[in-house]
């Protein structure tokens, strides 16, 4: 897997944005604004640090000499993946899969807890299907905070 390859698995996620916060050399890709893997794009091999269970954390680097402790990142949630060393593109792509679902499983469960406590938060319309929130039923009584955005706190908890 090349980095622009890893660059499209990425955004084929539901709800996955790309940014660059860092500057113009670090791709960062996040679901429900926090991330979930960042590709800096000076590095030669190609790496990306992605969000990992701790415990598949330590499995991961065991088995593989590409996958490090996460450069510049939380080492026990976060690993260095040389993304052009060697691991096979079915492998990497789970270990993506794997980070997305450690980001949005946070968000649904954040989202959930924020609607239950009357705190807001805005995401967008992309945002909210990824994190299967329904939002068929916005429009009559609800008030859009942006073009396609829409207030959490307006959203109904599911059980």
């Amino acid at each position: 897997m090349d980095l622009e390859q890893f660059r499209e698995y990425c955004l084929s996620k539901p709800g996955a944005v790309e940014e660059m916060p860092f500057g113009d050399d670090v791709l960062v890709f996040k679901v429900g604004g926090k991330m979930f893997a960042l590709a800096p794009l000076d590095e030669i091999p190609a790496t990306a640090n992605l969000k990992c269970d701790p415990d598949l954390a330590l499995e991961l680097r065991d088995r593989y000499l590409q996958v490090q402790p996460g450069y510049h990142m939380n080492k026990k949630h976060w690993n260095t993946v040389g993304i052009e060393s060697g691991i096979p593109a079915a492998e990497l792509r789970t270990m993506i899969d794997h980070s997305y679902e450690l980001v949005a499983r946070a968000c649904r469960e954040r989202s959930a807890h924020c609607c239950s406590s009357g705190v807001s938060h805005v995401f967008s319309a992309k945002t909210l299907a990824a994190l299967s929130v329904s939002t068929t039923w916005l429009g009559a009584g609800l008030r859009a905070v942006a073009p396609r955005r829409f207030p959490i706190a307006a959203l109904p908890v599911q059980r």
